[in-house]
């Protein structure tokens, strides 16, 4: 039977959410599934308390209503043990890089516990799925594992189906590498700088703009020359990540200056 050849820890995970708007939907159950290089495992599931409503449809296809989840901890109470579970770790899901991770990462600013991408990458198995036989979930799992997804939409389900089906294309494709760093270049699209893809990398690594006014222009460029466009970006109803993203980009180009301490003070005094 195949196994992952691993590096470092990876996380399937799967959420289920109080709908599909990346900036203001809630998470309502996360579940993770952690596999370390000696194919040892962890996983852990949470009902989450959305602090809203759960409207009828959403709960229609998760099952997750309204009453369930009122006694259960909120995801600020939970962000903390999240993210220490993930830490050190590539993602991996179905549908994560468009879907998952941008919400989990605004799940986890709106907490106050940082997140990034920064030495993890993420392998979507939906993109590969969908490059090799254009399927849902529920049909890949049938394809390649010939088995029924009968809880289809638990979250736990799907996220060992998930890692099931990564398996199961690894021992199917010969041309796909057993290596997460691989796995993670053929299973993305374009090469994002922040989730939601307002902000994507051109040809020459450049971040540029994907909307608006300035779509297809510098990033760089604009923030130079338009500087109001900034204050508007961070202002208006944009993922908290893309604003995250922009802010280091800024301070990439105009460092902000430091601030004196006592002893610059002394010295300055000093030298004089």
């Amino acid at each position: 039977m195949t196994t992952l050849n691993l590096k470092k820890p990876i996380v399937f995970f799967d959420l289920e959410t109080t709908g599909i708007n990346i900036a203001k939907d809630r998470i309502v159950e996360i579940s993770i599934l952690k596999i370390l290089p000696n194919g040892n495992k962890e996983s852990k599931t949470w009902l989450v308390n959305p602090e809203m409503e759960i409207p009828k449809e959403a709960s229609d296809i998760h099952g997750i209503t309204n009453e369930r989840v009122v006694t259960e901890p909120t995801f600020n109470e939970l962000a903390e043990e999240v993210s220490k579970m993930i830490e050190g770790c590539d993602l991996a899901g179905f549908n994560s890089n468009r879907f998952d991770i941008p919400l989990l990462g605004e799940e986890m600013l709106r907490a106050k516990v940082d997140f990034d991408m920064v030495d993890r990458v993420a392998v979507d198995v939906q993109v590969i799925f969908h490059k090799k036989e254009q399927r849902t979930l529920t049909a890949g799992y049938k394809f390649y594992c010939d088995k029924d997804l009968t809880d289809a939409h638990s979250a736990e389900a799907d996220t060992k189906a998930t890692y099931e089906i990564l398996l199961a294309q690894l021992e199917k494709y010969d041309d796909l590498e057993n290596d997460i760093a691989s796995l993670s270049e053929y299973s993305t699209h374009k090469k994002r700088a922040d989730f939601a893809g307002f902000i994507l990398f051109d040809d020459e690594d450049d971040e540029i703009f994907t909307f608006g006014k300035y779509k297809g222009t510098k990033v760089k460029d604009v923030l130079q020359k338009d500087k109001g466009y900034y204050n508007w970006i961070q202002n208006a109803d944009f993922p908290l990540y893309t604003k995250k993203v922009l802010k280091q980009i800024k301070e990439r180009i105009n460092p902000p200056k430091k601030e004196s301490t006592l002893e610059d003070l002394q010295n300055k005094f000093n030298n004089r």
